[in-house]
């Protein structure tokens, strides 16, 4: 049976969905050669990354937040940068929002045979995502290297916590806790070593530094813990305690610029140690 006969049933669902057709036309007039906007016609697929990465944060942002108003809003800032690489994707002959929605449906119908062909109503959620992987796995065929330069793309802490959780699989990890600590311990050192130098190498310097963030992201993953949403809470708490120390610099009358590193320090020990108290 032809994938598109499990969609259509949903097509008269979908055609009340007017919007999406309007905020389409929209794009297209913004990236129209004579009467477009200058600054959306200039955009490229590159150029337009950045702000694809920053709006998926504040995204993500809201949704920590459990703030659906904002949801909606940042979701729709993420769907327009998926309009915008659509339509210049179209303009080049490459592929369009269509041909984007057509690849995803039956790519989805595709992984969910148990939804679209067996009806298994009693497999498990991990069943799923088992099948899921052995399906992408036979889609694509074999990988000429078992661990390739696409692991590498996605939040550096996350990448690397990936890609030494697939060097365990083939049993290139370390067996003992301490043992990535000390690789930690090495790392660390190696740093100090280069800025010790004068003048330091900052290209050198760069390397280490990743190195010793690889090597942590390893400690995280033996430990069980996600290095990035460790990584986050930390900015969280410091964000938390200097905007406690900015209140009370403003109790007192005065400006943040204006105060000493000596004197933010007394501040920020006064509110660690009020925070250790609730």
């Amino acid at each position: 049976m032809h994938y598109y006969s499990y969609i259509l049933p949903y097509r008269s669902y979908l055609m009340q969905f007017e919007n999406i057709h309007h905020v389409i036309e929209v794009i297209h007039q913004l990236r129209d050669p004579e009467n477009g906007c200058p600054w959306d016609l200039k955009q490229t697929h590159h150029s337009l990354l950045k702000y694809l990465i920053e709006e998926t944060y504040e995204y993500i942002q809201a949704v920590e937040q459990n703030d659906t108003k904002k949801m909606q809003e940042e979701l729709g800032d993420v769907f327009l940068q998926i309009l915008l690489h659509a339509e210049i994707a179209s303009e080049s002959g490459h592929f369009d929002l269509d041909s984007v929605s057509k690849t995803l449906a039956k790519k989805m119908i595709e992984r969910h045979p148990h939804v679209f062909t067996q009806n298994d109503t009693n497999i498990t959620s991990e069943e799923v995502s088992k099948n899921w992987e052995k399906i992408k796995s036979k889609q694509r065929g074999t990988p000429k290297y078992y661990i390739d330069i696409d692991d590498a793309y996605a939040p550096a802490l996350l990448a690397a916590y990936n890609i030494g959780a697939k060097s365990r699989k083939i049993h290139f990890d370390w067996d003992e806790l301490l043992d990535v600590w000390d690789k930690v311990e090495e790392e660390l050192q190696e740093v100090k070593e280069e800025i010790q130098s004068s003048p330091y190498n900052k290209a050198k310097a760069e390397e280490e530094i990743g190195d010793l963030f690889f090597s942590i992201a390893q400690l995280a993953r033996h430990l069980e813990i996600d290095p990035e949403q460790a990584l986050k809470k930390a900015n969280l708490k410091f964000i938390q305690r200097i905007k406690l120390v900015e209140d009370k610099v403003k109790l007192d009358k005065k400006a943040m610029q204006d105060l000493t590193t000596d004197q933010l320090e007394k501040y920020w020990q006064q509110v660690k140690k009020e925070l250790k108290s609730y």
